[in-house]
């Protein structure tokens, strides 16, 4: 299924739709369009494969707890991408206090590459490099901005909706997001200097 066109209101999304009609097929429906959105946010956020499958699970698990306390209305009013970002979003800030609680030990996994057969061992290393590099690159930002950029650069949210994610006004966000994005020239260019 396709992400909803942002156009749409709430209630004219067929996920929206489904979630109103039949909470549970609507909730596989809800998961099938939306999942990979969250786990690409929660890897970046998070920078480790395991830590991302967990944010993304729990999310939608808390996802579905809160649905089945919505009424009718409430469901039929969702907005579920940045709906599912918040959740998210509340998680990862969590873990990160938790974490400052209890340092944990250095990034040492990798997440596994899907290959795609077409595609040649040297695309393939150049792929998982740069990913890798990313990866390393976001976890260097600061927590607001390494949100903002991830929210608005892998996600894709509008800056309306990520400052509603968030719960900052646009323009804080739209400083976050570039300044994110400076910092992270500012690091390729530093890398690029050391080769």
């Amino acid at each position: 299924m396709n992400i909803r066109d942002e156009g749409l209101p709430a209630a004219a999304d067929p996920v929206v739709k489904a979630l109103a009609d039949d909470l549970d097929s609507g909730f596989a429906e809800l998961f099938g369009a939306y999942r990979g959105q969250v786990f690409s946010a929660a890897l970046r956020l998070s920078g480790r494969w395991q830590d991302a499958e967990d944010l993304t699970a729990e999310a939608f698990l808390r996802a579905f707890r809160a649905l089945c306390a919505y009424d009718h209305d409430r469901i039929t009013a969702l907005r579920p991408r940045p709906w599912l970002m918040t959740i998210l979003m509340n998680l990862w800030r969590n873990k990160l206090r938790d974490d400052a609680r209890q340092p944990r030990p250095a990034l040492t996994d990798r997440p596994p590459e899907a290959s795609d057969p077409g595609e040649g061992v040297e695309e393939v290393t150049a792929r998982r490099e740069t990913g890798c590099e990313l990866a390393r690159m976001l976890g260097l930002l600061p927590e607001e901005q390494r949100a903002a950029v991830v929210l608005r650069h892998v996600v894709d949210l509008p800056v309306a909706e990520i400052a509603s994610v968030l719960a900052l006004p646009e323009g804080t966000v739209k400083s976050h997001i570039f300044r994110g994005l400076r910092r992270l020239r500012a690091l390729t260019d530093l890398q690029g200097g050391a080769r």
